[in-house]
């Protein structure tokens, strides 16, 4: 894994978010509600300025940690991620009712 200066808030707050997501899962999990996760990789957007995007050291980095040799592009992760795409909505469908206190990435295999 490698880290970045200036990312500290960010990288807590994802932790944060996916320890929140277990917690929800278990206090929420008696009244049938099942609660996930789906976390982004990197992806040459605007986010954080266009870092990822404009700063090919950075994406070259990243590239070569994701096991798809590259970082995601827009279109990679929009049907993931829209409120009408497969991973919210296979989420939510009654096929995966038993999924649950999941962190699901949708990173290209990012890091492994």
């Amino acid at each position: 894994m490698h880290l970045f200066p200036g990312y500290a808030a960010y990288a807590s707050m994802k932790g944060a978010i996916e320890t929140l997501t277990l917690y929800m899962a278990k206090e929420l999990g008696s009244r049938g509600i099942g609660v996930n996760v789906v976390a982004p990789g990197a992806m040459e957007t605007d986010f954080s300025g266009g870092a990822v995007r404009d700063n090919s050291e950075m994406n070259k980095q990243i590239a070569s940690q994701t096991a798809l040799g590259r970082v995601g592009l827009p279109d990679d992760i929009g049907s993931a991620m829209s409120t009408t795409g497969y991973a919210y909505a296979s989420l939510l469908s009654e096929d995966n009712k038993w999924v649950n206190a999941q962190r699901i990435e949708v990173s290209g295999g990012q890091s492994i």
